[in-house]
């Protein structure tokens, strides 16, 4: 799993700093709206922030502009109680044309595509929401069937978020916008997607902070939603994904024992083909707790030496073959992934992760379960 830090509410995140001159523009018209105030307001992870307003005329036309962001960012128009949000990652003009009431259920988009998959994610939230409403407003069913029922509309609802916005596109505003939402209940606002104690819920997360910590690794969103899911990996996670039964004594000697594993393009890679290169050989799970963290590692090495030879031949051991390619997807070096244990065994892997360093001349140096400073020394040495 690769993520880094983390993320929180429903609606959204902070503005990064652009360059002064760089700009976007929200425009259009709202009907029905004469004599309204509309509001142009930044969502940010501190608060919602105001940028602009307008007192809408008869024709309801409206234009703002405001400095780019350098990463997707999220911002609303507010007519009385009506909201629309949008997503802007660039210098773009995105066209919104509204009628009012209810000008969140009723308006056109054009000029983005995030912008459009975030109204259609927008009208399924507010058809749940009405669903939720009646089912707990339905007299004839017990407490525990209205329970059931909302449990049964809750998660059909996610599955189509995961299937339709978040893993098909993971590195969207879109995705996260869909994995932040948030809706209400008899009791009180809750999330849709537990960032805390569901499983699955956080694997959406991690897959979210994967993409992002790819396309945007400097970003505050990045850093929030990163450690949101590291934290709710780490504190769900099963003790029996951290430690791998596997047979240690299928290994004695001190050469390079071929390995021949697909990547998420189903491309085989031979760990002796890499011979001239200084390798790291990691076997590890990406759905573990200590992932995040050892992959931020494992960047800061490739980065600093991939010019004087260094190659990472990372071998993954994770059951959900899925969620290891949306892992693995924007990492720089070889990711391979094996189902059966063959490779594992055969370097005598009883821990996870492990990993070996390679020398020019496939010969194995070092073995080690824990990845610290001292592989860079040892790295250094070989290069």
């Amino acid at each position: 799993m690769k993520i880094k830090h983390i993320m929180a509410g429903a609606a959204l995140l902070a503005l990064a700093a652009c360059e002064k001159g760089n700009q976007f523009t929200i425009e259009g018209t709202i009907e029905g709206a004469e004599d309204s105030m509309l509001y142009f307001n930044a969502l940010t992870l501190d608060g919602i922030q105001k940028l602009d307003s307008v007192k809408l005329d008869a024709d309801g036309k409206f234009s703002f502009s405001a400095d780019a962001p350098e990463c997707p960012e999220f911002y609303c128009l507010i007519v009385n109680n009506d909201i629309i949000n949008i997503a802007v990652d660039s210098t773009e003009t995105i066209t919104i044309n509204a009628q009012m009431p209810g000008m969140s259920m009723n308006y056109t988009v054009e000029g983005s595509d995030e912008c459009e998959q975030i109204r259609m994610i927008a009208l399924r939230q507010a058809q749940l929401q009405a669903q939720i409403v009646a089912v707990e407003n339905n007299e004839s069913l017990y407490p525990g069937e209205v329970k059931d029922s909302v449990t049964n509309l809750l998660n059909a609802y996610k599955q189509e978020m995961r299937n339709d916005f978040i893993l098909k596109n993971p590195g969207s505003a879109a995705a996260y916008y869909a994995v932040s939402q948030s809706l209400r209940d008899s009791y009180s606002l809750f999330q849709v997607f537990d960032p805390i104690s569901n499983r699955a819920d956080i694997k959406c997360y991690a897959a979210v902070a994967n993409s992002w910590d790819a396309l945007y690794p400097d970003a505050k969103r990045t850093k929030q939603i990163c450690n949101m899911a590291i934290k709710g990996m780490h504190d769900t996670a099963p003790v029996a994904e951290q430690t791998l039964e596997l047979d240690e004594s299928k290994i004695s000697e001190t050469g390079i024992i071929e390995i021949e594993l697909p990547d998420i393009k189903d491309k085989l890679h031979k760990i002796t083909s890499l011979k001239g290169k200084v390798v790291l050989l990691d076997f590890t799970l990406y759905d573990a707790p200590s992932s995040a963290e050892r992959t931020r590692v494992m960047r800061e090495l490739y980065n600093k030496y991939k010019d004087r030879g260094l190659e990472i031949y990372q071998v993954s051991l994770d059951p959900d073959i899925h969620y290891w390619k949306l892992a693995c997807e924007h990492l720089p070096w070889i990711c391979v992934h094996e189902t059966d244990g063959s490779a594992s065994r055969t370097y005598g892997v009883t821990d996870i992760p492990t990993s070996f360093i390679i020398n020019r001349d496939n010969e194995i140096v070092i073995r080690s379960e824990n990845f610290t400073g001292t592989a860079e020394d040892e790295i250094i040495k070989l290069l």
